[in-house]
């Protein structure tokens, strides 16, 4: 395990939703790299007393980079923790081409993402048969530039269960580009700091996200989640465990 580096997601927040593998890997390093504005100090209580916890927030990649190479090269074990899941959102891309250039193994663990941990925590699921089968993620439009064919205005047009990452101060913007597609009176969650001590998780209609959004006083750790399966209807019903429907694990049920 010495001189790799550890991509790791930590999940939403919640310690609990820690991945085996991700707690393992915390109680053997020896260096962790962790966004203190994003993961919750509950969540380093895995790691042992002498590990070296550096917290990210206030350093620029190249600063980062400099912790990670220095603790590989001596031969310990490093944790870059990612709050969610690395794929989305994390800066991982720039961190893992560093790292090859350099000749420095490295491993990616992934971690629960903060629309599973939403979904669950509203008890809805994101796919209804005969209602929504996709779902997207994506942001809006910040100093992040986004690709045009990827405009919310044009991904709210699938109405599919849309996830917006990292535009809780953008809450105007996102009403008036999903309004067209979705219609005022849809349902939107809107989820804060999920998996936290403090998280706050509220449903309201489209019309009225903006005025919700200020009422709640949140900006930052905020997901907005539109989707026809917040409103769906009880008697939506799966195939796969229907009786007259049969699969290489189960024979058709004949009608009595």
């Amino acid at each position: 395990m010495t001189g790799v580096v550890y991509f790791v997601g930590a999940g939403p927040g919640d310690p609990e939703l820690l991945t085996v593998r991700a707690v393992r890997l915390l109680r053997a390093a020896d260096v962790v790299v962790y966004a203190g504005s994003l993961v919750p100090p509950a969540v380093l209580e895995v790691c042992r007393p002498e590990t070296e916890r550096i917290d990210s927030a206030p350093l620029t990649l190249e600063e980062i980079l400099a912790h990670l190479i220095r603790a590989a090269r001596a031969g310990r074990v490093v944790v870059r923790l990612h709050s969610g899941d690395p794929s989305l959102y994390s800066a991982l891309h720039e961190q893992l081409a560093a790292l090859r250039d350099r000749g420095i193994p490295y491993e990616v663990v992934p971690g629960v993402s903060a629309f599973q941990a939403a979904a669950a925590r509203l008890g809805v699921e994101l796919t209804v048969p005969g209602l929504v089968q996709t779902v997207i993620l994506t942001r809006a439009q910040g100093a992040t530039p986004v690709p045009g064919s990827e405009a919310l205005e044009a991904l709210g047009s699938h109405r599919a269960s849309l996830c917006v990452y990292l535009s809780g101060a953008r809450a105007r913007e996102v009403q008036r580009s999903l309004l067209p597609s979705y219609g005022p009176g849809s349902p939107v969650a809107v989820a804060c700091r999920v998996g936290w001590p403090d998280e706050r998780v509220e449903v309201a209609e489209l019309r009225h996200l903006e005025e919700v959004v200020a009422r709640m006083g949140v900006r930052r750790t905020v997901l907005f989640l539109a989707s026809p399966a917040l409103d769906a209807p009880p008697g939506a019903r799966s195939r796969l465990y229907a009786p007259e429907f049969g699969h290489s694990f189960r024979r058709r049920s004949r009608p009595s």
